[in-house]
């Protein structure tokens, strides 16, 4: 099994989103420098999570994207299936067609595992990945990286 970017991509995002969200839209332009993220990529991942009623886009001035529920209410399966992930670990993605169109010997291990991971994605919510200290420690650098540059790019005035 291997999640692909589009599902790494979408998890972190939405967390960057539950970080930042001091009671104000977050435009994905603020997530893309933050997260190194293609603005574009970003913007088709939205689509299917606003798709999917786990966001709401807010338009116009000091627009962007708001959580439609509590983090505590939003797990990570939830956004993985959003963007049309599989954690399928199944050589047949499910089918049952894995040894020459029929089932192999290991498809049912391969079928619960695939089970058992998305059970355990499904009891992470984003708020338990906030609480975690590395994850705020990494938010902190990662704003203050950004008002650094933001100063070094900033003309002097007087």
């Amino acid at each position: 099994m291997r999640l692909t970017t589009k599902g790494r991509y979408a998890v972190t995002a939405m967390l960057d989103l539950a970080l930042h969200a001091d009671l104000r839209p977050i435009s994905l332009s603020e997530i893309s420098v933050r997260q190194t993220i293609s603005l574009s990529y970003l913007e088709q991942l939205f689509a299917r999570l606003r798709k999917a009623g786990l966001v709401l886009s807010v338009r116009g001035p000091g627009g962007g994207y708001q959580l439609i529920d509590i983090p505590e209410n939003i797990c990570v399966a939830q956004i993985i299936d959003a963007v049309n992930e599989s954690v399928d670990t199944t050589s047949c993605k499910g089918k049952g067609d894995c040894q020459g169109g029929s089932m192999c010997l290991t498809h049912h291990l391969w079928e619960n595992l695939s089970g058992q991971i998305h059970n355990f994605l499904s009891g992470i919510s984003l708020s338990d990945l906030m609480a975690k200290r590395d994850v705020k420690n990494i938010a902190q650098r990662q704003v203050a990286q950004l008002l650094t540059l933001n100063e070094n790019i900033q003309p002097n005035v007087c």
